[in-house]
């Protein structure tokens, strides 16, 4: 497989999986891109807000996979792939979670969710938290989909300050949808999923 890095962000998990079989791809060299596309897109650029944050281990992680790769093979379908995850999603780690509310600012959850413990045993780099409207939309009526305490507002990809960006899970959504991660997961609360 030959693809140059700017096509990244257009390659499935199973190309990019197939890229790492073939040695023409590592997970930190993926990690590296979306961190980079992260600081090109929600940080600066269009300045999208859909990262609550970055987790400061994910090179760490992305080489440690590499090197399993190379020892013992491959743990799971995931091996490697950098994956968000929404930020009530609790992951045992530098992170805390927070729900995107100030009440749970400096919350560091003691053990993964079980959904994060599936992504971890699969193979993924969790890269970071996405933003969303704040206590996953159990805050008030009317709360602007997208938007929280902590995070401030979501902006869609498509047209900044144009578009609803739908609903909680609102980050996971818009970081996939402007390549900073080939996956992203999010919590069907009001919604926000199937918007």
């Amino acid at each position: 497989m030959s693809f140059d890095l700017k096509d990244l962000e257009d390659l499935t998990i199973l190309e990019l999986q197939q890229a790492m079989a073939e040695g023409a791809l590592t997970s930190r060299c993926l990690t590296a891109f979306c961190l980079a596309q992260i600081a090109r897109y929600d940080q600066q650029g269009p300045a999208l807000n859909s990262i609550m944050q970055i987790n400061p281990e994910a090179l760490f992680w992305a080489e440690a996979l590499d090197q399993e790769r190379r020892m013992q093979g491959v743990r799971g379908p995931l091996h490697g792939i950098p994956i968000l995850v929404k930020d009530n999603i609790q992951t045992a780690d530098l992170m805390p979670t927070t729900a995107g509310t100030l009440a749970l600012a400096d919350y560091r959850a003691k053990t993964d969710a079980f959904v994060t413990r599936q992504l971890r045993a699969a193979g993924a780099v969790i890269l970071g938290k996405t933003n969303l409207t704040e206590m996953a939309n159990f805050m008030t009526k009317g709360m602007p989909n997208g938007y929280s305490a902590l995070g401030g507002q979501v902006r869609s990809p498509y047209g900044p300050g144009q578009f609803d960006v739908g609903g909680s899970s609102s980050g996971s959504g818009v970081a996939v949808a402007a390549g900073m991660a080939p996956g992203a997961v999010g919590t069907e609360t009001s919604g926000s999923i199937l918007s």
